[in-house]
C-alpha cells in the first residue's frame, strides 16, 4: 500500500466509529507495528498475575486447610506450570487471534480453579474467596487488556463458571450468593467499559502518530524532490550551474589534499543562436537535450555533466590525468 493510499485509509479509520477493529490492509499493519510490545506487556503482566494468584496459597492456609493440598495442586502444580507454558508460546510469536485466545483461555481456567478451591473446602467461610473472584476478570481486561471481544467473552464464561459454582454450593447463604453474582457482573460491567477505552484510545493514538508519520515522510520526499529541482537544469534534466558551484569547490579541495589531477572541459555550441533563431525554440531545445544526452552518455560514473547556462556546458572530471582530460 502507498503512503498516499495509507493515508487515505487512517483518515477513513479516524471517523467517528464503535467498531474496534480497522480495515484489513489498516489492522495488519496496527499489528505489525504493535505485536511486539504487545507480546512483552502480556508476558510480563502474566508473570506478575501468576505470581499473586499463587500466592493466595496464603489465604488458602489460613481459611481452608483441610484443603490446602488440593490448593496446592491446583494453583502450584496444575495452573502455575500450565500458565508459563502459554507465557512462553506467547513470547515466542503467535497469531494475533491465537495471542489473545491463549490469555482470555487463562482467565477462565484461572476462574475454574478458583472455584473449584473453595468448592471443595468444608470450612464455614470458604465461600468468602469469591468475593474477589473480581480480580480475576480485573487482570484479564484491565490488566492483560486483553482485545474487547476476548475480554467480553472470557467475563461472561468466567461469570457462568463462577455463577454454576456458587449455585451448587450449599454451604453459602442464599443472600451471599445473590450479593456475589451482583458484584462480579458489576465489575465486569465496570472493567469491560473501561478496556474499551484503552484500546479505543491506544486504536486512535496508533492511526494519529501513523498519520504524522506518512505526512512527515511525504514532506521528507518533497523537500528531497524540490532540493533535486533546484540543482537541475529543467530542460536536459543534468546538473545546473548552482549544482556545479556548491560541489565544485569540495572536489577542488579534494584533488590538493590528494595531490590529485581535477579537469573541466567546457564546451560551448557554436552559432546556436542563429540555429535557434531559425529553426525555432522547439528545435533549439531539442539540439541543447541532445548534446546533454551525448556529454552524459559518453562521460565516466564519476564525471559531472552541467548545463552552465544557455548553450555552454561543463563537465567536472575529477582524478583525471592530462593526457586522458586531452
Amino acid at each position: 500500500m502507498n503512503s498516499d493510499r495509507l493515508l487515505d485509509a487512517i483518515e477513513h479509520e479516524l471517523r467517528p466509529r464503535c467498531r474496534l477493529r480497522f480495515g484489513q490492509e489498516v489492522e495488519a499493519l496496527f499489528e505489525q507495528e504493535t505485536h511486539q510490545a504487545r507480546q512483552r506487556h502480556l508476558v510480563i503482566m502474566g508473570l506478575v498475575s501468576a505470581l499473586i494468584y499463587t500466592l493466595f496459597l496464603i489465604n488458602d492456609y489460613s481459611l481452608r486447610p483441610e484443603a490446602f493440598l488440593a490448593s496446592v495442586v491446583i494453583r502450584g502444580v496444575i495452573l502455575l506450570p500450565m500458565a508459563l507454558a502459554i507465557f512462553w508460546w506467547v513470547y515466542r510469536g503467535v497469531p494475533p487471534w491465537l495471542r489473545e485466545t491463549l490469555m482470555a483461555g487463562l482467565v477462565v481456567i484461572a476462574m475454574i480453579g478458583s472455584s473449584t478451591i473453595f468448592y471443595i473446602s468444608s470450612s464455614p467461610y470458604s465461600y468468602l474467596d469469591v468475593f474477589s473472584f473480581g480480580l480475576i476478570l480485573l487482570a484479564g481486561n484491565i490488566v492483560f487488556s486483553l482485545r474487547f471481544p476476548y475480554a467480553l467473552v472470557s467475563s461472561v464464561i468466567s461469570i457462568a463458571v463462577m455463577g454454576a459454582f456458587v449455585f451448587h454450593y450449599e454451604l453459602m447463604p442464599v443472600e451471599a450468593k445473590r450479593l456475589a453474582m451482583f458484584a462480579i457482573v458489576v465489575k465486569a460491567v465496570f472493567t469491560l467499559m473501561a478496556n474499551y477505552r484503552l484500546e479505543y484510545s491506544m486504536r486512535i493514538s496508533f492511526l494519529l502518530l501513523m498519520r504524522e508519520k506518512i505526512k512527515a515522510g511525504n514532506m521528507q520526499s518533497a523537500n528531497h524532490q524540490l532540493t533535486r529541482l533546484s540543482v537541475t537544469d529543467p530542460l536536459t534534466d543534468i546538473a545546473n550551474r548552482r549544482q556545479f558551484d556548491a560541489i565544485f569547490p569540495a572536489h577542488w579541495q579534494v584533488a590538493q589534499l590528494e595531490q590529485r589531477y581535477l579537469a573541466i572541459m567546457v564546451i560551448d555550441i557554436d552559432h546556436f543562436k542563429a540555429y535557434n533563431d531559425y529553426y525555432g525554440h522547439l528545435q533549439g531545445d531539442l539540439c541543447l537535450r541532445q548534446v546533454a544526452a551525448a556529454l552524459q552518455s559518453n562521460s565516466r560514473s564519476d564525471d559531472l555533466v552541467v548545463r552552465y547556462g544557455g548553450e555552454e556546458f561543463v563537465i567536472l572530471m575529477p582524478r583525471t590525468e592530462p593526457h586522458t582530460a586531452r
